[in-house]
């Protein structure tokens, strides 16, 4: 049974959310502001979140930033608004998805089974038995694991399945479209500033030089590839 924390001010909003996730198939912790997720994600195993962006004593913004310093747990953030610099920031911050309200049961439901899909593949040892090296750069599936040089990267389910689909295919383009249908297991219409958020943390994570990156590269009005031999044109 995956455990499911929800973080909103609105009691009304944790209610309906309790109630479109409600079924036996999972155990549901309830929060009320940043600083209760936070003692929750410290004292339980929680494996997804959804976190409201407005809230009292600490922000979800802030309260997603500290539980990325000791945790790659899928965030969804809760927002009310609707601009992209409002779901840019969330994703800038280390979430994975986001959902404006008010909300649809189905997407609610949808978002969080592709979170959990996604998070229990990186944590399963059965998926692949593929070990993937491409210059300082080695993925090892069956641990879900990533190294660089040998030093071992920390990742995000949704940046390690997106380097995990360039790695498999060197030298392919793939549009942000497709990478967000690949990775999200969704219609990736309108995913370009997310997917390019995730690029951005990839090479943080990975390049030597993310501003000159060596490995994943950017073809201009088509997509991302990651370079065969590390190298750029």
């Amino acid at each position: 049974m995956y455990r499911i924390l929800i973080c909103d001010d609105d009691r009304d909003i944790v209610a309906a959310l309790k109630i479109y996730l409600s079924g036996g198939e999972y155990q549901l912790y309830a929060a009320y502001t940043g600083k209760e997720a936070l003692d929750i994600v410290q004292r339980e195993d929680i494996q997804l979140i959804l976190m409201d962006i407005m809230m009292p004593e600490l922000d979800g913004i802030a309260a997603t930033a500290k539980i990325r310093e000791v945790s790659n747990v899928p965030i969804i953030l809760l927002t009310a608004k609707s601009e992209t610099s409002d779901k840019i920031l969330g994703l800038n911050i280390g979430a994975d998805d986001y959902i404006t309200k008010p909300f649809d049961p189905m997407e609610v439901l949808a978002r969080v089974r592709s979170q959990l899909r996604r998070y229990t593949s990186l944590g399963s040892a059965n998926a692949s038995q593929d070990v993937i090296t491409i210059g300082a750069v080695s993925l090892d599936d069956p641990a879900k694991t990533v190294t660089v040089d040998g030093e071992p990267v920390s990742l995000t389910p949704s940046e390690y399945g997106i380097l995990r689909l360039l790695m498999q295919h060197p030298g392919q383009v793939f549009s942000s479209a497709k990478i967000y249908e690949s990775v999200w297991n969704e219609t990736g219409a309108g995913s370009e500033s997310a997917v390019a958020v995730h690029i951005r943390h990839l090479r943080e994570k990975i390049e030597i030089n993310p501003s000159e990156p060596r490995y994943i590269k950017v073809v201009w009005g088509q997509g991302y590839k990651f370079a065969p031999t590390g190298r750029g044109e």
